[in-house]
């Protein structure tokens, strides 16, 4: 049977057995942030079997896409070792929630492998967990199963359980017997885990519920929940020995062979690349077509270590160019029909791909060198262990993940020390940890008081609550100049920072307007506290006081300008790039917006205007922004309201919808209609992060100040070229064209007067019967030093000369040596250099003709020249110098 029909065939079974069938979910959980791949068919229903939720059918199939890399189930490492492991693979499931049980799933399973997919029945066997008498009987009264074939097993091969409460309940395997040439000897026999008997089907029923204190009790609704790896089906009923032989890797393999030129075969390092690759880049594939990207965390920091996992095996097939990418064609060939979501981002997947092979592939090679001279020296030392010191240079220079650098130490019988790895890792996180705002994040003395943020109003007469001083430990007043930060009581309307969205600023008064403290940032605490930063002014401050709550209603205008304006961005970055655009990072402040997407390449001047011009476009429509604070989070995702992942939702949410053109879930302040925006102006489009772009704007009162500012400059200019706005550019042009023509003019007449100064040395070196030569100059640059020592190598191949020049407290040096003296008595520039930086400081190097150097710190080159002298005495016995 072809792949294709395997899965139609399973699918039709269970849809004319009264089964939804249902498309496969993405890979990228939806609604479950504790995983960061979908590993299993169940996991969209985990709500049903949790007692969350319900669906409009009792009965599901899908073929379900997975990936297995991280967590419990991390199949990474087996990959292409063996020919059954894989970090993507399709699971087919049938499910029944609170609708049939064991007898019709025991049934109906027997019935496709025996009469559908027409499986010998005498190379079936069952395993039910040990005190499930029931599933056995089953077994034998429902299908002709031979007797003594159904095995009794323990818990941790037959009971299932979602974790350590919750739904669980025994289940039931279906294995398969390959024969007697795949077993391990005359004494094989089911149980055996040489491979010859292998699991093909995975019946589980729900029916318990396991209590805080361990105790079962039973599900009022019985669930069943079936799963079978389709790959390991598929080469089941296509007679083939691994998974790869199959129809839905001939086409992968196929076009590797025709990138190399090399042949597959199972059992060598070679074989071992194939699998490698063909799986990497269906894991890939999917993965971003489902919308994840590379990033150096989370599930992107997953696919990186992918596709650099492959990248590394692809050296073993002599690939050292970006090839992977190539491979998506034929996969969407393969597949296409099925899943029409790697066609339809076909180009989007082949250049994120692309670019992160080239982003590697300039390190990978280099980075293997760097590690077999470390291996080298930990073999020579008679060690057996890595150390975690070079594993991190490794991934923090090299971009080798840690599971990498362990892969390669494994081919050389290594480890890795992974505790120091870790350590040196948790040591970079607290480096580069960032203070919010500039204010530091205090830990504060733990308090009861709950404040709420009100959206409406931009005062409040309150009360102070609470005070910490600057250590977060409470105090019972504060007074004047004093740093300190405070809770109010009940409500606030200053907004803490969160989603992107600044903290406000703004004022406490007395209740007849007088000024206590300035609040200069607010931030929120994980237990609902907002913390009002402030300083108090000419005033004693006390729990108890009432006070009138204030934001500066300006700055707070101009943040929501920038928030709305954030969300158009996000719309029309994905009208104009792709839909794959997702928010990867935020900064709305009253200045300026910050918004980071994941996308793979730098955007042109003609996209950029297209994005400014569009966001304009709905600014000047004047869209209605339609604020819902309390949606049902999954009305709101039937909207399309876009989610952000990481963020943690609960079951109401907060919608921001402009109507007709967005909507997001977002807990952000907003203008009331786009036209408020006023004008958007893009001020910079630069990297953020390997494939995260960055575009920063202005709204409003800022881009109209700017607009002026430049306004002024080109009128400044206009008045200094004596030009008009037509013939501006052109008067710019031929001003710029003279001075280019001028300092070309200035270096020849440069030139020739140091090549005559030179040749007056040279002749002077030769009357004097010296070989060496050093000249200091004025005012030069490292490339100019190398011409004027190209010109002496030209004119003096019998000498060497020692030249440079004082810049900034640093001294530039150009050593050359001419072609007698490098082949008739072996000098060397590079030598010479190096024992001078031994002497002197610095550093350089370079080849036997030329090195050059640099050295911090010397202010009087001449001292440089002396210790010259005595290098070259000391290495060719030479100390005749002319200057």
């Amino acid at each position: 049977m072809h792949s294709r029909e395997v899965r139609n065939s399973f699918l039709d079974f269970f849809g004319k057995k009264g089964h939804k069938i249902l498309h496969s979910a993405p890979v990228i959980p939806q609604q479950d942030p504790t995983l960061l791949f979908t590993n299993a068919g169940m996991n969209q229903f985990k709500d049903i079997f949790i007692g969350a939720g319900k669906r409009e059918y009792n009965r599901a199939v899908n073929s379900q896409k997975c990936i297995r890399v991280s967590g419990k189930h991390n199949d990474l490492e087996e990959v292409g070792v063996d020919t059954y492991h894989h970090t993507f693979f399709e699971m087919l499931g049938n499910w029944s929630f609170g609708d049939y049980y064991k007898r019709e799933a025991i049934q109906w399973a027997w019935e496709l492998f025996t009469e559908v997919w027409k499986l010998d029945a005498d190379k079936l066997y069952a395993t039910v967990y040990l005190e499930d008498d029931e599933s056995e009987k089953l077994w034998y009264e429902m299908t002709n199963i031979e007797q003594g074939r159904v095995y009794k097993f323990g818990k941790s091969e037959n009971f299932w359980e979602m974790g350590e409460t919750g739904p669980c309940g025994p289940c039931s395997e279906i294995h398969y017997d390959l024969g007697a040439e795949y077993s391990c000897g005359s004494k094989c026999s089911f149980g055996c885990e040489c491979g010859r008997y292998q699991e093909l089907w995975n019946l589980v029923f729900i029916q318990f519920n396991r209590e805080n204190d361990g105790k079962l009790t039973e599900l009022p609704a019985k669930h069943v929940d079936t799963g079978m790896g389709f790959e390991r089906i598929t080469a089941i009923l296509q007679g083939k020995r691994s998974n790869y032989d199959t129809d839905l890797f001939e086409r992968l393999i196929d076009s590797i062979s025709e990138i190399t030129g090399l042949s597959y075969t199972e059992e060598n390092d070679v074989g071992v690349a194939f699998r490698v690759i063909c799986d990497h880049i269906r894991a890939l594939t999917f993965a971003l077509a489902d919308g994840a990207a590379p990033s150096n965390e989370g599930r992107g920091y997953v696919l990186r270590r992918i596709l650099r996992r492959a990248a590394r095996y692809s050296r073993d097939l002599d690939i050292h160019d970006p090839f992977m990418f190539r491979l998506v064609k034929p996969l969407i060939e393969t597949m296409g029909a099925d899943y029409p979501e790697i066609v339809e981002r076909e180009e989007y997947i082949r250049n994120v791909i692309q670019s992160e092979e080239v982003g590697f592939g300039k390190t990978l090679d280099r980075g293997i060198e760097i590690f077999r001279k470390i291996a080298e020296n930990v073999q020579k030392s008679g060690l057996k262990t890595i150390p975690g010191h070079d594993a991190f240079t490794l991934y923090d220079t090299y971009g080798f993940p840690l599971d990498l650098t362990q892969l390669m130490a494994r081919d050389l019988n290594l480890d890795v020390n992974v505790d120091e790895f870790d350590s040196d890792m948790a040591g970079q996180r607290e480096r580069s940890s960032v203070k919010k705002s500039g204010v530091s994040v205090k830990t504060f003395e733990k308090s009861d008081v709950v404040t709420v943020f009100n959206y409406n109003k931009e005062s409040i007469s309150t009360k102070i609550a609470g005070i910490f001083d600057s250590n977060g430990k409470k105090t019972d007043s504060a007074v004047s100049g004093q740093e300190v930060t405070i809770l109010l009581d009940g409500e606030t309307p200053f907004y803490s920072e969160s989603g992107g969205q600044v903290g406000d600023t703004g004022r406490l008064e007395t209740p007849d307007g007088k000024l206590l403290a300035e609040i200069y940032d607010t931030q929120k605490s994980e237990v609902s506290s907002i913390y009002h930063y402030a300083k108090v002014i000419n005033s004693t401050l006390k729990p108890g006081i009432t006070v009138n709550a204030a934001i500066d209603s300006q700055r707070r205008l101009d943040i929501k300008r920038n928030h709305t304006a954030t969300h158009l961005l996000h719309t029309v970055l994905r009208e104009v790039l792709g839909t794959h655009v997702k928010q990867a990072g935020s900064l709305v402040a009253p200045t300026h917006l910050r918004f980071d997407f994941n996308h793979f390449h730098k955007l042109s001047d003609e996209e950029i205007a297209k994005v400014e011009k569009s966001v304009n476009d709905a600014i000047r429509k004047n869209f209605p922004v339609v604020i819902d604070d309390n949606v049902a989070l999954d009305e709101a995702k039937k909207k399309g309201a876009m989610a952000l992942f990481g963020e943690k939702y609960g079951d109401r949410v907060r919608t921001v919808s402009i109507a007709g053109y967005s909507i997001e879930l977002c807990g952000g302040t907003h203008i009331e209609s786009t036209g408020l925006i006023g004008e958007f102006r893009i001020t910079s489009e630069s990297a953020s992060a390997a494939g995260i772009r960055r575009i920063e704007a202005e709204t409003g009162n800022y881009t109209y100040e700017r607009i002026k500012q430049e306004r002024n400059r080109l009128k400044h200019i206009k008045e200094k070229l004596n030009a008009q706005d037509e013939d501006i550019i052109e008067k710019l042009e031929h001003l710029l064209s003279e001075h280019k023509e001028l300092e070309k003019n200035l270096r020849e007449l440069r030139r020739s007067s140091v090549n005559s100064e030179l040749e007056t040395i040279i002749n002077k070196a030769r009357k004097e019967n010296s070989s060496l030569i050093t000249k200091q100059f004025q005012s030069s640059t490292m490339d100019e030093l190398k011409e004027y020592g190209d010109f002496i190598r030209k004119k003096m191949p019998e000498g060497v000369a020692l030249i440079g020049t004082e810049s900034n407290g640093k001294v530039l040096l150009v050593c050359i040596v001419g072609d007698e003296l490098l082949k008739e008595k072996m000098w060397d520039a590079n030598a010479i250099i190096s024992e001078l930086t031994k002497s002197v400081g610095g550093g350089g190097g370079g080849r036997k003709h030329m090195a050059t150097a640099g050295i911090k710190g010397l202010s009087k080159i001449n001292d440089v020249f002396d210790v010259f002298k005595n290098v070259t005495e000391l290495l060719y016995g030479s100390t005749n110098v002319s200057n």
